[in-house]
Order: C-alpha cells, then sequence, then structure tokens
C-alpha cells in the first residue's frame, strides 16, 4: 500500500475531449474513466474565474481527475470555457462573465448524455459556482456541489430556480473565505431549499493544502457514489507521481 500524495496519479483512461458548443466554437477538455470497471455516477467541473488563472488544471479539478476515477468509480470530466487556457489548450472564444458560458456547460453535459454516463453532477468553484447556477439546473443534471461560490453573477431569480425541480445543491463554504464565509453564505442560500450549506473549519477560498482537498474530494465521492466516502488515503496498485511523468504523458 502507497500513501496517496498531493502529485499521486492513480490508474484512469485519460482522453482529450473538443467540444463543440451550440454556437459553434471548439472547447478543450479531457474525460477520465475507470479503468476495467463501470461507471458508478459522473462529475462535470467548471473551474474558477479564468481572468484570475482559473481553469480546468486548477489543482482541486486536477486532482479529481487524478482519483475519483479509481477511488470511486467516477467518471470526472473537466473543460476549459470559452477563451481560457490550461496545459490541454486554448478553448476558442471570449470570457462571457458566466453568461455565454452556460453554452460551455451545456455542450459538456451533452457529452455526458452521448456517451451513456450515469448519474451526471455539476461541480462549480468559485467563477464555475454562477456558471452551475445560472445554466446547470436541467435535465439530466442530478445535483449540484458548490467550491466557495462568490456569487458574483447568478441573480436571486436564477438561484430560486432551483427549488422548482428540487434538485440538491449542497455548498462548501471555507470558513475563511476572501468572498463569502459562512454566515453570509447560509443567508444568500436561504431561498434556495434544497442548499445545503456545510462550512468548512480553517479552509480558504483556493482550498490550499492537503487535508482540505481531501475534504472536498470526500463530499464529491458522497453525493456522486453515496457510500464511497471517506475515500481511501492509501493505493495498493501502481500509482504515479506528476513530476515523474515524461512530458507526453503528463495528465492535462
Amino acid at each position: 500500500m502507497t500513501q496517496i500524495v498531493a502529485n499521486s496519479v492513480l490508474p484512469a483512461q485519460r482522453e482529450p475531449l473538443r467540444l463543440r458548443t451550440s454556437d459553434g466554437l471548439t472547447l478543450v477538455g479531457e474525460l477520465a474513466l475507470p479503468v476495467d470497471l463501470p461507471v458508478r455516477g459522473t462529475i462535470v467541473c467548471v473551474h474558477p474565474l479564468p481572468t484570475h488563472g482559473g481553469m480546468m488544471d486548477s489543482h482541486v479539478l486536477r486532482k479529481m481527475a487524478w482519483r475519483l476515477p479509481a477511488l470511486a468509480g467516477m467518471a470526472v470530466l473537466r473543460f476549459n470555457t470559452r477563451g481560457t487556457t490550461s496545459a490541454a489548450g486554448t478553448s476558442e472564444g471570449e470570457f462571457d462573465a458566466s453568461t455565454a458560458e452556460g453554452l460551455d456547460l451545456q455542450s459538456a453535459i451533452d457529452e455526458v448524455v452521448r456517451r451513456g454516463l450515469p448519474d451526471p453532477w455539476l461541480l462549480g468553484w468559485s467563477f464555475g459556482c454562477d456558471v452551475v447556477l445560472r445554466h446547470g439546473n436541467v435535465a439530466p443534471v442530478t445535483g449540484a456541489i458548490l467550491l466557495s461560490p462568490a456569487l458574483r453573477f447568478a441573480t436571486v431569480e436564477e438561484m430560486t430556480s432551483w427549488n422548482v425541480d428540487g434538485r440538491p445543491v449542497v455548498c462548501l463554504i471555507p470558513e475563511l473565505d476572501d468572498y463569502l464565509q459562512p454566515p453570509e453564505a447560509m443567508e444568500r442560500f436561504s431561498m434556495m431549499t434544497h442548499a445545503d450549506v456545510r462550512p468548512v473549519a480553517e479552509a480558504r477560498h483556493l482550498w490550499v493544502g492537503e487535508r482540505f482537498v481531501r475534504h472536498v474530494l470526500d463530499e464529491v465521492a458522497a453525493c456522486v457514489v453515496p457510500g464511497s466516502s471517506p475515500l481511501p488515503s492509501q493505493w495498493p496498485g501502481p500509482m504515479e507521481r506528476w513530476s515523474d511523468l515524461p512530458t507526453a504523458q503528463l495528465p492535462s
């Protein structure tokens, strides 16, 4: 058994994606699937603010793709919203403050449907939370997980629209967040009858630190694949380290 650490990369089938939006843009992304196992659940990730460095490689999302296929049998789909660049490449288009990014999210949901992946949940982080709240309350989405929601763009009407179909919304709120801390989050999300606000002690907006990453991944696994959390902290099989991989094999 080997301890899982910050740069551990567990086995998965990793496939580069090119998503096509309804307004004709091509987005870069990646789908990570379990190896030789059925997919038990699906998570679609929307990254933090791209004008401040957010992208599909933002560390929590990258670690989800590195660990969750092996540890929880999950499919993890990450992508760069329009105009965003990562090691995987640059998505076409320009930043649109969470409005046209709804088309980007829909293209990822369409890919999940096309592949027949089960029980899709959406995960937004910071800016990604606004994209999810504004555009993610659609079939066949099961629910949403929000990390460090800043609530810059989502309107009251868009948030309360989630009350109609009753999709669960789990909000992970860092105690020391720069934008929205637990007391205000409780108030802001009180209008959403199916929102579950969960303060995380000592955490900050960027979830830096392995114990906070583990907390997020455990929460994600518990939502998407009930019974899979807490995730193992050790792995009995082959494992790579991100810094040890040849450049051509580095996961995006």
